[in-house]
């Protein structure tokens, strides 16, 4: 289950040649080869059924979700180990659960010192548990200046590349409402350049983007940016968004143009993992999202 195969003939490489390849061969690419063009996955607290780890991930699976992501640092590896082989259910990355609280851009050294080790830790059990990504929220515009944001983030996750160099672990920053890379309060036509540039000074296949796909709605046009950020995206969240009321929505719901984005994740020849993002609940709940996933992306339709 893990995608190794990029990552090995990247690993001849030298530095130089990092920032080419990372445009031109997709960390995942196998990951789309027999399956779905995207692979249905969902965060764990979307779970909302009582029971085992084991119940809970078959719960998920039946109700069309081929895998999970879990929250790291801290799970139990064994127990999701076993709940993924019984139930079926891939463990395909995981979503740093600490991230939000302490910060890779926290003024205080010793604060960003914990959110490193989290990090590396996370990354670790990911990997014990079969996951091939981290996602990671960098940090938050209010913690200083653009430029001390930007650079505090940067040393946090150079720091952290070669834990996720020696699992084959990625680091996924996702685009959310921190207040960086984007003017939160700005218009609905940002440019992209900063997020791109911000990933693109790693040069590495192992810091790319799991960009979601509803958040960004706000700041600008989803399919622009998707064809524009092209193979830096690695993974995909969706949720659904209203920019006439300002709110999140059922992935159906609000007003996100989901033609346009599926036509333009089809032209950068997108394939892999989709992460469900919304509300969850019992197991008629996780149907319905599966099948809004289905609606707004066609995600079983191989062309």
């Amino acid at each position: 289950m893990r995608r190794r195969t990029a990552l090995q003939a990247m690993g001849t490489l030298g530095v130089a040649g990092l920032s080419v390849a990372m445009r031109s061969t997709p960390l995942f690419a196998e990951s789309g080869d027999g399956h779905d063009w995207l692979r249905k996955t969902l965060k764990i607290g979307m779970i909302g059924v009582k029971g085992s780890l084991e119940e809970k991930f078959r719960v998920a699976k039946e109700a069309g979700f081929e895998g999970v992501e879990v929250n790291v640092p801290g799970i139990d590896v064994d127990e999701v180990n076993k709940a993924s082989k019984a139930s079926g259910l891939i463990v395909d990355g995981s979503v740093g659960g600490t991230h939000w609280n302490i910060r890779h851009s926290d003024p205080d050294p010793e604060v960003r010192a914990k959110a490193l080790d989290n990090l590396k830790r996370g990354i670790e059990e990911t990997a014990a548990v079969g996951g091939d990504s981290c996602l990671l929220v960098v940090g938050h515009g209010k913690d200083g200046t653009h430029e001390e944001v930007y650079q505090r983030s940067s040393d946090n996750i150079r720091a952290a590349l070669p834990t996720a160099e020696k699992h084959n672990v990625a680091i996924l920053v996702e685009n959310v409402w921190n207040h960086f890379l984007y003017d939160h309060e700005g218009g609905s036509d940002q440019s992209v350049e900063p997020l791109a540039k911000y990933i693109d000074q790693f040069d590495s296949p192992l810091v790319g983007l799991q960009f979601d796909l509803g958040n960004h709605w706000k700041y600008g046009d989803v399919a622009q940016w998707v064809r524009e950020l092209g193979p830096r995206i690695k993974k995909l969240d969706i949720k659904g968004f209203s920019r006439a009321t300002g709110k999140f929505t059922k992935i159906t719901e609000g007003d996100v143009d989901w033609p346009a984005v599926e036509a333009a994740l089809r032209e950068i020849g997108f394939k892999g993992w989709c992460a469900a993002e919304v509300g969850g609940g019992d197991a008629a709940r996780l149907k319905e999202v599966a099948d809004n996933m289905e609606a707004a992306l066609h995600c079983s339709v191989n062309k």
